[in-house]
């Protein structure tokens, strides 16, 4: 297996979805509280990775399993098929990387804080269970949901509280705060994901696969698409209202024309080679911003 098949694989290109998150948690702990600890951050910050990798590997595995023999996906799409990938080795790295996760997971509960457990098989959960079981939650109007939560809302809330177990409650006060912090950066995945089965839906009913696209239809899926754009800068300017994020967040406007006129272009067709490409952009922008104006603002006490 090379790199370059490897990276398709696990889809590195994507991580951007779970790393800018995790920076943000990384940053509220710092902007907030002064207190970083690099030891539970680095070890997290490795098993969040390993885990994210190990769930696109099984997505990828559990497509080439469950696709259907009346089109081309599974041995034309499909990077297990195409490559024709020994199915041993992918599982078995798959695993690999889970268990390893796992217990590094396991080992910062034991050191921190029961919540982090609790959390932690909170996404473990919804990341097995997205590709995996008998009607994955990928293939349910559920996924851009679950995506947008999981990668969104509760990597930086673990990252958060990872620096501050020690003093800090974990309480609905501290739950709300990252919460609406993470709005744009969910709202965003939540859209990269609506957008690929936007792209996806006719092979995707093929496959047995009903997503929110095939419930509500292209048009007002494009539409939410919309709506979910306009939101993540909305909820930006809520977090400054109330303190939570700095004063430069605001700016974070300043990249949406840019972000609109994606929008606009995907609005236009929904194709997986042409357009879907713009989601990925715009995700890219947003998170990629919103970290770079925190840490301005973290810096200068804004």
């Amino acid at each position: 297996m090379t790199l370059k098949i490897f990276a398709e694989l696990v889809e590195l290109k994507a991580k951007t979805a779970s790393i800018f998150p995790f920076l943000m948690g990384f940053l509220y702990s710092w902007y907030h509280y002064n207190q970083i600890y690099w030891g539970n951050m680095l070890i997290f910050f490795i098993s969040m990775v390993l885990f994210n990798m190990a769930v696109d590997i099984m997505d990828n595995y559990m497509d080439y399993h469950n696709a259907t023999d009346v089109h081309d996906y599974k041995h034309e799409t499909n990077i297990i098929g195409r490559e024709n990938l020994s199915l041993s080795l992918v599982r078995n790295m798959m695993w690999g990387f889970i268990i390893v996760s796992a217990l590094m997971g396991i080992y910062l509960a034991s050191q921190t804080s029961w919540v982090i457990l609790w959390l932690g098989m909170f996404s473990y959960a919804m990341g097995i269970f997205y590709s995996a079981g008998p009607k994955p939650l990928s293939s349910l109007p559920v996924g851009e949901v679950t995506s947008g939560l999981t990668m969104g809302v509760v990597i930086p809330l673990i990252c958060v509280y990872l620096n501050i177990y020690d003093i800090v409650p974990f309480d609905w006060h501290l739950i709300g705060s990252v919460t609406m912090m993470s709005l744009p950066a969910a709202f965003s995945i939540a859209n990269l994901m609506l957008a690929n089965n936007t792209c996806d839906v006719e092979e995707d009913i093929l496959n047995n696969r009903h997503t929110l696209v095939s419930y509500i239809g292209k048009k007002k899926a494009v539409t939410l698409f919309q709506l979910l754009v306009i939101a993540t800068f909305v909820a930006a300017t809520i977090s400054v209202v109330f303190k939570i994020v700095p004063l430069t967040l605001l700016l974070l406007w300043a990249i949406f024309p840019k972000v609109w006129q994606n929008t606009k272009a995907y609005s236009k067709e929904q194709i997986k080679t042409k357009t879907f490409p713009l989601a990925i952009k715009n995700l890219a922008m947003v998170v990629a911003v919103q970290v770079v104006l925190f840490f301005i603002g973290a810096l200068f006490h804004l």
